[in-house]
């Protein structure tokens, strides 16, 4: 009786949605692995097609998707692509959200309000997601929404190892835009040597998205360069106030650092004309021509995606990356 010889070999395969497919291919270049060819296009109604033109069959696949604008038809493009590596038979579906979509509803505040960060974690798993790696979720609980693996990665050594070489010498305090962000300030602080930290103490309208009153600045800023810090940068209202609130309380010069720039009107105006010297952002969202400004500078995020996939790919320590 003839005998079939089984060899057990491991294929990582890359895919990559619309929304943001140079993040894709830079991480791709890193790994030396190509981004998977595919057809994907929507329908005259809007339903979105997808179609993979390589066999995924057995393979570890990673699905990059920085999910902008519309982020609503991103969401669904990745449900989609999900179900398609499913139903051609991958064997280990890794969705990459360098940006995680509804990240701020994660919680009710009020009766009768949904937790839509959840939400898009069921259809993720229901969808056939296995394994979820982001970067900077806007609180620490999400990870727990999803049923399964999270690689919850950080940009701040990337952030705060060009803001320390950029501002060497200066004497930097690390500033909070609101009291809810003091803990993400005490880790920059950690990282930048000790540097004292403030915050902006304002008030918020619970009926009023993105409308913020920033009241006064709670520690020394006096004739210091000061780092405002957040996770995002949405319309730009709390970071601008933050920064005027800051100059006014007498810093020499003040500079704006954030993880995803989601940049929505009128946000690039507001932080050319906040007094800022310079805004640091990542690529997690791509950040189009006209949403950019003199004061910005970009930093890539794919070299941590890259190592993060590598070491999910060969049963490494995700949790080394960290360390360093």
């Amino acid at each position: 009786m003839n005998s079939l010889s089984i060899t057990t070999r491991k294929s990582l395969m890359l895919f990559s949605g619309r929304a943001y497919p140079e993040l894709a291919e830079e991480v791709g270049k890193y790994l030396d692995v190509s981004v998977t060819p595919q057809s994907a296009y929507d329908f005259a109604n809007g339903e979105i097609f997808v179609r993979f033109e390589e066999s995924v069959r057995g393979s570890d696949a990673f699905l990059i998707q920085s999910c902008g604008v519309p982020i609503n038809t991103w969401v669904m493009e990745t449900l989609i692509m999900i179900d398609a590596l499913k139903r051609a038979s991958a064997k280990r579906i890794t969705v990459v959200l360098p940006f995680y979509p509804y990240a701020r509803q994660d919680k009710k505040h009020r009766g009768r309000e949904p937790i839509s960060a959840r939400l898009i974690a069921d259809l993720l798993r229901t969808a056939g997601a296995q394994r979820l790696m982001t970067v900077d979720l806007h609180t620490d609980q999400i990870q727990g929404f999803f049923d399964g693996p999270v690689d919850h990665l950080f940009a701040q050594p990337l952030l705060t190892g060009y803001v320390g070489a950029r501002y060497i010498g200066d004497n930097l305090t690390v500033v909070s835009p609101d009291s809810g962000r003091v803990r993400t300030a005490e880790r920059w602080a950690d990282r930048l040597g000790g540097a004292p930290i403030a915050f902006i103490h304002k008030t918020r309208d619970p009926s009023r998205p993105n409308q913020v009153v920033a009241n006064r600045v709670v520690g020394d800023v006096a004739d210091r360069t000061c780092i405002v810090v957040d996770d995002m940068i949405d319309t730009g209202g709390t970071i601008s106030k933050a920064v005027k609130q800051v100059l006014e309380a007498g810093a020499k010069k003040v500079i704006v650092a954030a993880t995803h720039g989601v940049l929505s009107d009128p946000a690039a105006e507001r932080l050319a004309n906040s007094g800022a010297v310079e805004v640091v952002l990542t690529n997690t969202l791509d950040i189009p021509p006209a949403h950019q400004f003199e004061q910005l500078t970009v930093l890539s995020i794919a070299p941590l995606i890259a190592k993060a996939i590598h070491e999910v790919f060969e049963d490494g320590s995700v949790t080394s990356l960290f360390d360093s």
